[in-house]
């Protein structure tokens, strides 16, 4: 009930309201898409690549949780509730972390499985296939599932775990690539085994009671008013970065962002996904997926190889400042200062990203051009659209934690996803354009002339996100003051 009427009782309920019709949509389309994949798997495999649909489908299971996890991480909400007031109650902890756990429990990533094993296993049945081992590997297979979940939420609160799980996966992806190691031959005994064997599948189930009591119990340990939900203190640090005093008033909020970005570990999450963008070309450069190889879609690469600080550190722009943005407005600050700050930082970022992109030149100097062309794009154009989005993008930030990476419910709404097409699809056309009318060179000039002539009027492009700044000021304000 209070979950209900925080809902309905919240400023952005419109906007809460749009985004669940749109999920909804969402789901339906997944869920036809993993019971199509469940029903036709199994007859795909057996009459189109001659295997055993379930040896097959056993061999690639590994993937199919890693993915799914990697997927949660990414987008799957943490259920968070108001605890404090609920804590001076005569309530249990137990029940309310058995509440929020149980939240997770009815997410909509744990039960679109259903839709892929649940008709899989039918058909199994139907096939031939033992009917009693057929239910101990779908039980096993749904106990994996649940395991992720409480993996998800453990790994978003123990920032150790989360860099151990980044790391295996890159090693093991790695490793599979350039056929070192293949995971597949060993995790591919462990899936067939849940059907093979009778005792088995009581691995994972015992796997996920025990995940179940340590995430039960990371909860109840730190839900205290005093520790757990308390802010953490730090030793104080002087750090005068005098050397940006000669840079006037935009030295000044420079030294502000770098003293943010050093401090907070939210901001400390976007300068992480900002290295992992560096790599993100790999899958379009490397020729490894066929669909990716082509000219538009190196385009799409070359932008976010270097935008990667652009994206993450530019779109919450102001709601960095947040928590004390009402008393910046009260003081005698010009916006185009602190704005210009802000594009110095992402201008910065991006010719650091550039730099380090260098190893691409692996794969050929065109490829090295691409990126070099996304990143004068990202300066002449990008840098402004995402000032100028953060105009419209009123919410809060949270410097204490490092949810929401790319953003939540309210910074997505129809302004903000037009100021964003132009981010991706404009040099995207516009290379194809010289790409297929004239030539390759041409279409890289045409992308970076559109960057350069960005650049040109930053002056007069500056104005107009002022004055946009300037009549969504006490919209935003408004918007800070609230916490759901």
């Amino acid at each position: 009930m209070l979950e209900w009427k925080a809902f309905f009782r919240s400023a952005s309920f419109r906007t809460n309201l749009a985004l669940k019709i749109l999920m909804i949509f969402g789901a339906i389309y997944f869920t036809l898409i993993f019971l199509f994949m469940g029903i036709g798997a199994f007859y795909l495999i057996k009459e189109e690549l001659h295997l055993d649909p379930l040896v097959t489908v056993n061999q690639f299971l590994i993937y199919y949780f890693l993915f799914d996890l990697i997927m949660r991480l990414f987008l799957q909400k943490i259920p968070v509730m108001n605890i404090r007031p609920l804590l001076t109650l005569p309530i249990k902890k137990s029940t309310i972390v058995n509440f929020a756990l149980g939240k997770t429990v009815l997410s909509f990533f744990n039960f679109v499985h259903c839709f892929f094993f649940v008709p899989f296993s039918i058909v199994l049945i139907m096939e031939g296939y033992d009917i009693v081992s057929v239910i101990l590997w779908h039980i096993g297979l749904m106990a994996l599932v649940y395991v992720n979940n409480f993996l998800n939420i453990l790994l978003n609160n123990k920032d150790y775990l989360f860099l151990i799980f980044i790391g295996l996966v890159l090693v093991l992806g790695t490793m599979q690539y350039y056929d070192l190691f293949d995971v597949t031959n060993y995790t591919s005994v462990f899936y067939q085994g849940l059907f093979d064997t009778r005792y088995i599948f009581l691995i994972p189930v015992f796997l996920l009671i025990a995940l179940y009591a340590i995430t039960f119990n990371f909860f109840k340990k730190n839900l205290h008013l005093d520790t757990g939900l308390s802010s953490k203190h730090s030793v104080a640090k002087t750090e005068q970065y005098t050397w940006l005093n000669q840079f006037g008033t935009i030295g000044t909020f420079l030294k502000n962002d770098i003293r943010l970005i050093k401090r907070n570990k939210r901001s400390k999450t976007t300068i992480f996904m900002s290295l992992l963008f560096l790599f993100y070309g790999l899958l379009f450069f490397a020729s490894g997926i066929e669909s990716y190889d082509n000219p538009m879609m190196h385009m799409f690469a070359g932008i976010f190889v270097t935008g990667g600080f652009l994206f993450t550190f530019g779109q919450f722009v102001p709601s960095w400042d947040s928590a004390y943005y009402p008393l910046m407005m009260t003081q005698n600050i010009p916006y185009k200062g602190y704005l210009s700050s802000k594009w110095w930082l992402i201008v910065i970022a991006t010719a650091v990203s550039t730099v380090a992109a260098s190893f691409y030149l692996y794969f050929g100097l065109e490829v090295y051009l691409v990126i070099v062309v996304g990143a004068i794009y990202n300066i002449g154009v990008n840098s402004h659209l995402v000032l100028l989005g953060g105009a419209y993008t009123k919410t809060p930030v949270d410097l204490g934690s490092s949810k929401g990476a790319f953003g939540d419910k309210k910074a997505f709404n129809v302004k903000t996803m037009l100021i964003s097409l132009p981010k991706l699809l404009l040099p995207m056309i516009i290379y194809a354009l010289g790409y297929y009318l004239i030539n390759p060179t041409t279409g890289l000039a045409l992308v970076a002339l559109t960057g350069i002539l960005g650049f040109a009027l930053k002056n007069k492009v500056f104005n107009l996100i002022e004055r946009v700044y300037k009549t969504e000021k006490y919209k935003t304000l408004e918007a800070y003051k609230q916490k759901a």
